[in-house]
C-alpha cells in the first residue's frame, strides 16, 4: 500500500534511530557533551564558590579533604585559599582570579579537574532528560501527533523527566562535588568517578551516594520552569512565523517550525534566567551537604540552612550566583542550540532516507507537502 502525499501537520517527523524519543536522547547526549567540555572550568569555580564559608575556621576544608577518613576531624587552615578570599572583588575579577589560582595550584590540567564525572553526569543528564521528556510528551499526545501540548503539560512533563533523571544521576554529582572540592596536589580519595563511587559506597553506603537527592528533587522545579518557558517561547514564535507565512500567501510546512540560531539562543537564555533566579539557593545547600569535608558542619538540610543563614546571612544562599549565571547561560544556550541543530539534522537525514525509499511511481514535486517523506531543509 503506497503512501499518499498529505499535509505535513498530520504525521510526525521521521526518526533517524527508529523512534523520535531516541533521536532526542542522542541529540541531548551530544549537546551535553559539547557544553560540558566548553564550560567545565567555570563549573569548577562555581562549585568552589558555593562551598566557601569564610566565617568558619575550616574555610580551606571547603575546597579540599584530608588524608584521613571522611569522619576524621578537619584541621584548621593556615590561610584562606585565594579562590575564596574574604575580599569581595567584582564578579569578572573574582572569576578570573579563581581560574588563575586553579592554574597556579595544579597547572592547566587543574582547570579540567573532575572532567570525567562532570562529563558523564552532564551528558547522561541531558540525554536521559530529553529521552524521558519526549516519551512523556508522546504519551500526552496519545495517537494524535497534531495535538499541541499546553504550557501546564510542558511543566508536568519537564518535572517528571527531571525527577527521574535527578535520581539516576545523583551519585555522579556527589562524586563531582567532592572532586571539585579538592586539588591535584592535595591527596584525596576522590580522584575521579571510578575511585569516588566505590569509596563513598564503602564508607557511607547508599545514603552517601544519594546525599542531596531530596534537594535535587527540589531542583526539579528549575528544569520544569526552564523548559515550560522554553517550549512556550518556541511555540509562540512558531505561531508568529506561521501567521506571517500564511499572510504572505505561503504554505506552512512542518519544517518551518525550525527557528533561527538567534531565536533558539534567546529562548534558552530567557527561560534559564527565570529558572535560576527562582531556584538557585537549593544548589548552595546541596553542594554544602554533599561536601565530605564539611559534613560535620552541615550534617543535614535543616542544619545547613540554619547554620548558613545564622553565620553568613541570606546572601550566602546566592553565593556563586553570578558565576553560575556566567557559566550556565552560555552553557545552556550552547546545549540547547546544539540539541536543536542535532534534532533537525537527524530529521533531515531521516527525511532524505525516507525519500530514497519512496515507492516507484510516486514522484515528489517541488512545493508538495508530504508526511514522513518530507526533506527537512
Amino acid at each position: 500500500m503506497s503512501k499518499t502525499a498529505t499535509s505535513s501537520d498530520n504525521k510526525p517527523f521521521p526518526a533517524l534511530f527508529g523512534d523520535a524519543s531516541i533521536d532526542h536522547a542522542v541529540a541531548g547526549l551530544g549537546a551535553g557533551t559539547i557544553a560540558t567540555l566548553v564550560m567545565h572550568p567555570l563549573d569548577l569555580v562555581k562549585v568552589r564558590f558555593q562551598l566557601a564559608n569564610n566565617s568558619l575556621s575550616t574555610v580551606s576544608s571547603s575546597i579540599g579533604v584530608s588524608n584521613s577518613t571522611i569522619k576524621a576531624p578537619i584541621p584548621a587552615p593556615t590561610s584562606i585559599p585565594p579562590t575564596i578570599s574574604n575580599t569581595k572583588p567584582r564578579l569578572g575579577t573574582a572569576v578570573y582570579s579563581a581560574l588563575r589560582d586553579c592554574v597556579k595550584q595544579d597547572g592547566w590540567a587543574g582547570l579540567y579537574r573532575g572532567l570525567t564525572p562532570n562529563l558523564v553526569g552532564g551528558a547522561s543528564s541531558w540525554g536521559l532528560y530529553f529521552l524521558f521528556y519526549n516519551m512523556i510528551k508522546k504519551q500526552m499526545q496519545g495517537d494524535d501527533p497534531t495535538y499541541q501540548t499546553t504550557s501546564s503539560q510542558h511543566l508536568l512533563a519537564a518535572a517528571e523527566a527531571s525527577a527521574v533523571t535527578a535520581m539516576l544521576t545523583n551519585p555522579i554529582w556527589v562524586v563531582k562535588t567532592r572532586v571539585f572540592a579538592s586539588t591535584l596536589k592535595n591527596p584525596t580519595p576522590y580522584k575521579g568517578l571510578v575511585d569516588g563511587l566505590p569509596y563513598i559506597y564503602r564508607h557511607e553506603g547508599l545514603r552517601g551516594l544519594y546525599k542531596g537527592s531530596l534537594l535535587a528533587l527540589v531542583g526539579v522545579s528549575n528544569g520544569s520552569i526552564q523548559f515550560a518557558a522554553y517550549e512556550d517561547i518556541k511555540t509562540r514564535r512558531a505561531k508568529i512565523k506561521r501567521r506571517r507565512i500564511e499572510q504572505n500567501g505561503g504554505t506552512w510546512r512542518r519544517e518551518d517550525e525550525k527557528l533561527s540560531s538567534t531565536e533558539y539562543i534567546a529562548a534558552s537564555g530567557i527561560s534559564k534566567l527565570v529558572a535560576i533566579a527562582l531556584t538557585y539557593p537549593y544548589q548552595v545547600v546541596r553542594a554544602r551537604i554533599q561536601n565530605a569535608a564539611t559534613q560535620h558542619i552541615y550534617p543535614d538540610i535543616p542544619t545547613c540552612i540554619r547554620t548558613t543563614y545564622r553565620q553568613e546571612g541570606i546572601l550566602a544562599f546566592y553565593k556563586g550566583l553570578g558565576t553560575n549565571a556566567l557559566r550556565i547561560l552560555p552553557g545552556t544556550c550552547t546545549t540547547l542550540w546544539c540539541y536543536e541543530q542535532l534534532v533537525w539534522g537527524f530529521r533531515s537525514i531521516a527525511g532524505k532516507r525516507e525519500a530514497r525509499r519512496q515507492p516507484a511511481g510516486m514522484e515528489i514535486v517541488a512545493g508538495d507537502e508530504i508526511t514522513d517523506e518530507v526533506i527537512v531543509k
